[in-house]
């Protein structure tokens, strides 16, 4: 489990026009000893005033919504917020294409809404952490479709190391830092120095954008 110092929770805002899927989420969600959710809101536009005055560790919100969608609220909250909270997008179909552009924009995960419980659980409290990935297959397919030379060339003028090559191929496996470590045989410390590296060589905010960055320039496939 995670909690943050102090003892905290990890506090999570839910944002969809749907109020079933809200109360949904709320109810798995509030089972949890180390999750509390502070807030709710039926659409995007109200995303940003929320987010400051709550202050969620996580977003949990929908890519498709009347007002303002989840792409455009996830961008206004990284332009709008200082150190913005995690972000996870959530949607019916893990094809949709809303989902990718969320994920472009800066979301740090992806949940289906018939995912189970358990797995909705779980998604809240590996992008709380940080370390891992929410990124599936059906995602993976359409970064790489989305390839193109831009991509490549940022990619190539990168200059990652071997070391950092092989963290950033793990990274795009959605392995978290802890699983990396037992894999390449280092220690933890080692693998967070590396992440780093591979963001800021990649001008990267967080681990989503460097793996979209790695399957679009074709540096990893979806197979």
């Amino acid at each position: 489990m995670i909690f943050y110092a102090g003892g905290m929770p990890i506090t999570v805002l839910l944002v969809d026009d749907e109020p079933l899927v809200r109360a949904g989420l709320r109810a798995v969600l509030e089972a949890q000893p180390d999750i509390e959710v502070v807030g709710e809101a039926a659409d995007g536009a109200a995303v940003v005033p929320l987010v400051r005055s709550l202050r969620p560790d996580v977003v949990a919100m929908d890519v498709r919504m009347p007002l303002l969608d989840g792409i455009e609220a996830t961008r206004a909250v990284l332009r709008a917020v200082d150190g913005p909270p995690k972000i996870l997008v959530i949607t019916t179909f893990e094809n949709d294409e809303y989902v990718y552009d969320a994920l472009r924009a800066g979301a740090d995960g992806f949940l289906l809404k018939r995912a189970r419980p358990a797995e909705i659980v779980h998604a809240v409290r590996l992008v709380a952490e940080g370390e891992s990935l929410l990124f599936p297959a059906a995602v993976r397919s359409m970064a790489a479709e989305y390839g193109n030379a831009r991509a490549r060339a940022a990619m190539e003028r990168a200059a990652l190391t071997e070391r950092e090559a092989d963290v950033l191929r793990l990274m795009a496996r959605g392995m978290s830092n802890a699983e990396i470590a037992a894999e390449l045989i280092v220690g933890a410390e080692t693998v967070k120095s590396h992440v780093s590296a591979v963001l800021a060589k990649l001008g990267a905010r967080d681990r989503t954008q460097a793996v979209i960055a790695a399957y679009e320039s074709g540096f990893v496939s979806p197979g």
